[in-house]
């Protein structure tokens, strides 16, 4: 595996590389992450990775400074996985001047997680649109980028807690507690499923069994999976999203329905 921090060297390592695959991360890497890096393999002839801590997207009291970096845990991880190239950029790579130009997503930034982290989505498309020019793979309609954005389920824990790097900050009594969001939002799938319309009281419910157990919740939300709006009814397809903290950690999660 080749690991690249310049720019200008990566395009050339990439040139006659034939279709590239592009998986973008922040390092700390999972197995959520692998199998990733995994169905990225049957989608293209090269595949690359890249890990940036991107400074953009973290609040001003966010846990920027703190996010665990595991670099060579991490190489050795994408090397065992086939990916063909790491592309591991600095900040003075990526950021050579102070980045004035910002990707500004639609209000829906501002909603559910936007609402509780402003300015969180700018960040992330900003640095995802620098790194689909640096990168320049084959496999999102928006902006008429001529790249496939290819979907994959979440990968849980076989207790069901979604994999995040920020799970390493949980302690033991916290860890053995997590599971429980995941919980909750099947118990709302099951109830709408089974025929519940009053998707409020579902969501109260919810918010009040977290807080029971020591949870600090900023959201509990069932929405149509098309636009994150409120849902007009139960029969079009829905989505049940959370973001709670459990002691220091804030989790998130979602479930289709």
């Amino acid at each position: 595996m080749q690991i690249i921090s310049a720019i200008a060297d990566l395009r050339s390592a990439l040139k006659g590389r034939g279709r590239v695959v592009f998986v973008p991360t922040m390092g700390n890497l999972h197995a959520g992450h692998i199998s990733l890096m995994e169905q990225a393999r049957g989608h293209g002839d090269t595949v690359v990775a890249s890990i940036f801590v991107n400074r953009l997207q973290f609040g001003p009291n966010e846990d920027f400074d703190k996010y665990p970096r595991t670099f060579q845990a991490d190489c050795d991880k994408l090397a065992a996985a086939g990916v063909d190239v790491l592309f591991a950029p600095t900040e003075a790579d990526l950021y050579p001047e102070p980045q004035e130009y910002t990707v500004e997503p639609p209000a829906i930034q501002n909603i559910l997680d936007g609402e509780f982290r402003p300015g969180h989505f700018r960040g992330v498309a900003t640095v995802v649109l620098k790194l689909f020019n640096i990168v320049q793979p084959q496999a999102a309609v928006q902006l008429a980028l001529p790249i496939a954005i290819v979907g994959g389920e979440t990968v849980r824990a076989e207790d069901g807690l979604a994999l995040s790097s920020r799970n390493g900050y949980l302690s033991e009594a916290e860890r053995a507690e997590a599971p429980r969001l995941y919980k909750l939002l099947n118990e709302i799938r099951a109830a709408i499923r089974s025929g519940e319309t009053d998707t409020l009281k579902l969501e109260n419910a919810c918010m009040a069994e977290l807080a029971s157990a020591g949870w600090k919740t900023d959201y509990v939300a069932v929405r149509q999976q098309s636009d994150l709006a409120m849902p007009k009814g139960v029969n079009a397809p829905l989505v049940v999203l959370a973001a709670s903290r459990l002691g220091t950690t804030r989790l998130i999660d979602n479930i289709e329905i």
